[in-house]
């Protein structure tokens, strides 16, 4: 019989998350396009390729890291424009870059000598990346106009098709103060390059009238873990933006015992009963990508009940809480996340984490169930 342990991809909620991250920065006005590159990285965030080809259908374009992965989006049908994140590594990455039509960020004077170096024309855009404070990649303040005119040379000699800016905020979530001071010396550094513009991931995007006060005519949105169903804020639920799960974890109970009170449960001894209790077991656990580290109290829902992870979590098992659900015994349902439980944010808040984390580390030994869109 098969372990009683499946990740449910809902492709519904991947659409309607789309539509009201979209909708979100439309509704500030103020700039001439919008477009969304859906960031489908780490897998679609451990929800796959395959549901987030379908459930991104109406985004401008999908954006991620791994150049096979983006052959495999191109192999599924998706016509419209690829972005590689981190850009290309080798030269030799670039004639399939050509051959699939995926467009490129270029970070680095490297990565800029390897398209001089290449000189055959590959009709694919680059979007120069900007250290506007983040400190991770891109090109600093002051080499950064000389290296996008170089890139556009390259493009008047007919090598590239388009040049780009770009940056990467690193507080959005949390200080729009520092984010703004990243967002003006991006407009200083860039004013009077053409091309269009992306600086706004999923914080970025849904904080209000930020994209809008970028001057650009043209500028493209990259929102992720917004479109999965998690929020990118710490705090704040995903159900408050008016976002839906697109993942649901579920399992089964494969033990009930009742513990007298005094004993305690599982490795390391983590939780003793105060009282007798009734112990569920859960068949999931830290290689299937549940989080070790969730401590006591992690809300779960068992047969419809919302109560409590209790003790450590093992490598394949984790206990609950039944005394809320004594109505449970072996087979009953348990939602470790997603729709009928927890929501994600909320377990990753009780394991000192954050949604991206859980989703992208969702394992392989665990199935996905892609559930379709209707009609």
């Amino acid at each position: 019989m098969t372990r009683p342990i499946l990740a449910t991809v809902h492709t519904d909620a991947l659409v309607r998350n789309l539509s009201r991250t979209t909708r979100e920065v439309a509704s500030g006005g103020g700039v001439r396009r919008i477009r969304t590159w859906a960031v489908v990285k780490a897998y679609a965030y451990g929800h796959g390729l395959e549901a987030a080809v379908s459930g991104f259908a109406a985004a401008d374009g999908l954006a991620l890291l791994d150049v096979q992965e983006a052959v495999r989006c191109r192999e599924l049908g998706w016509r419209r424009p690829i972005l590689l994140l981190e850009g290309f590594f080798r030269p030799g990455d670039l004639d399939t870059l050509s051959h699939y039509r995926i467009d490129t960020v270029v970070h680095s004077r490297t990565q800029l000598e390897m398209l001089v170096a290449h000189a055959r024309p590959l009709g694919i855009a680059a979007h120069l990346m900007l250290n506007s404070g983040m400190h991770r990649l891109g090109f600093q303040p002051d080499e950064y106009r000389a290296a996008f005119e170089r890139a556009q040379r390259l493009r008047a000699a007919g090598m590239l098709a388009m040049v780009g800016k770009m940056t990467h905020f690193a507080r959005a979530d949390d200080d729009l103060v520092v984010t703004r001071r990243q967002l003006d010396c991006f407009v200083r550094i860039t004013a009077g390059l053409p091309g269009p513009v992306s600086v706004c991931n999923s914080a970025a995007a849904l904080s209000p009238g930020l994209a809008v006060s970028v001057p650009a005519v043209d500028q493209w949105i990259r929102p992720g873990i917004c479109l999965y169903g998690a929020s990118p804020y710490m705090g704040r639920d995903a159900q408050s933006l008016g976002l839906l799960p697109a993942m649901t974890l579920g399992s089964e109970l494969i033990s009930t015992h009742v513990l007298p009170a005094g004993e305690a449960i599982g490795y390391g001894h983590a939780f003793r009963t105060d009282h007798d209790m009734r112990i569920g077991i859960v068949a999931c656990g830290y290689a299937d990508g549940y989080p070790r580290h969730a401590i006591t109290g992690t809300p779960v829902t068992v047969a419809g009940v919302r109560t409590r992870l209790v003790g450590r979590v093992s490598m394949d098992m984790l206990s609950v809480d039944l005394d809320p659900v004594p109505q449970a015994e072996v087979g009953a349902s348990v939602v470790l996340w997603g729709r009928g439980g927890p929501a994600v944010d909320e377990v990753a808040w009780s394991s000192g984490t954050i949604a991206n984390d859980l989703l992208s580390g969702l394992t392989n030994r665990v199935p996905r169930r892609v559930q379709a869109l209707r009609g």
